[in-house]
């Protein structure tokens, strides 16, 4: 078990609030960024700024080892109002901003493993801390791999986390192979012939005609897509202009699907295309569809999940961690990452609180020993002494 100092504990959550209180949008995270290179270098661990626009990179090594691995944390946050159930001690004081997803507790447990490895070492090798802005929509990880990551900081293996809500403080889980989805952004633009509502026949009803593939876009995933995969459809926006008695002769349907494969997102998108043309023709109308593709899915290596789990069962126990985890339908940039060196992710739990992306979330800051915990044991065990 590693135990934390209380004061230091203290003190991560303080800083923890302190980003909270201070969220920024992602490629936005100036402030963050500054905060997170001052500690490092308070630390005496070597820092590169501006990777990726706003990424910071802290790199720590100790004897002779050639092997290096990279430990990564998220710093952006989302354009949400946060909720008054918030404690007004570190609410957002940026209106339209708050830390929804607990990337403030992300990049805090980091920060307090890199200040234990930095004071007690415990390892033979290299660790890059990473701290990654813009992951919120997919843009992060692929920027600082743009800029030379791997090329400037090599490593063998990357570890990342991320918690959850629901699952108990002090629990992990995890599973090799995919473990979280692919995310595809879309939109259908259905053009009719708007008129006067009282007068229907005259037109062309580009909502009814939206309503209609709407319906029928559930269909892919029941009847076009093999049960034994995994995938999800989801209209999540309707956007027309004009008025209750105008019938609207333009109509936006935006969403996204998930699914673990690129041979299922591939289908997908055909039979959407398929789908919104067709239907739209039924009711005298067209369909033009923008598919993309803004997460791939995050697949863990056998091996080292394996490894990483066994840094999770002789810190906290066995009972701590489970290693065979139903894969999630939520997305993670991380995936960018283990495209090209094997790794793992894993959830650590956030106990009883508000869904992640919710007006009332928080992160609990109960988690924090815990991830702080994993980063040090998982480091030690990777890069063991001699």
């Amino acid at each position: 078990m590693v135990k934390l100092d209380p004061e230091y504990l203290d003190l991560l959550r303080d800083w923890r609030c302190d980003i909270h209180q201070n969220p920024e949008f992602g490629f936005e995270e100036q402030r963050t960024s500054r905060l997170v290179a001052e500690r490092l270098r308070a630390f005496g661990v070597a820092v590169t700024e501006s990777i990726g626009g706003t990424g910071v990179v802290g790199a720590l090594k100790r004897g002779e080892g050639k092997r290096a691995i990279m430990l990564r944390a998220d710093m952006d946050a989302l354009r949400i109002q946060e909720a008054p159930t918030v404690p007004l001690a570190y609410c957002s004081v940026n209106p339209g901003l708050m830390h929804a997803c607990g990337h403030d507790g992300h990049t805090t447990m980091l920060l307090g493993a890199a200040g234990i490895l930095a004071q007690e070492g415990g390892f033979d090798g290299t660790i890059y801390f990473v701290f990654q802005p813009a992951e919120e929509w997919g843009q992060g990880m692929l920027a600082m791999l743009h800029d030379g990551l791997l090329e400037r900081f090599p490593a063998d293996e990357a570890y990342g986390l991320h918690n959850s809500p629901g699952l108990p403080i002090g629990q992990f889980e995890t599973c090799p192979g995919p473990f979280k989805s692919a995310e595809d952004g879309f939109q259908i633009k259905v053009k009719g012939k708007g008129g006067h509502s009282a007068r229907p026949h005259l037109g062309n009803d580009a909502l009814v005609a939206a309503a209609a593939i709407i319906c029928s876009l559930q269909t892919i995933v029941s009847r076009v897509i093999n049960p034994a995969e995994t995938a999800v459809v989801s209209c999540t926006d309707l956007e027309m202009h004009g008025t209750k008695n105008v019938i609207p002769g333009e109509v936006l349907v935006s969403g996204d699907c998930r699914s673990f494969r690129p041979e299922v997102s591939a289908s997908i998108e055909q039979e959407m295309k398929r789908i919104a043309r067709h239907v739209a023709r039924a009711h005298g109308c067209t369909a033009e569809v923008t598919y993309t593709r803004d997460f791939i899915a995050t697949i863990n290596d056998l091996k080292l999940t394996s490894e990483a789990v066994r840094a999770v069962s002789s810190t906290f126990g066995p009972e701590a961690v489970n290693g065979a985890a139903i894969p999630g339908a939520g997305s993670e940039d991380f995936g960018q990452l283990l495209q090209r060196i094997p790794g793992c992710f894993m959830n650590i739990g956030n106990g009883n609180t508000a869904s992640l992306h919710h007006a009332a979330y928080d992160f609990n800051d109960e988690a924090i020993p815990y991830g702080v915990g994993y980063f040090v044991a998982l480091s030690r065990a990777r890069l063991p002494l001699l």
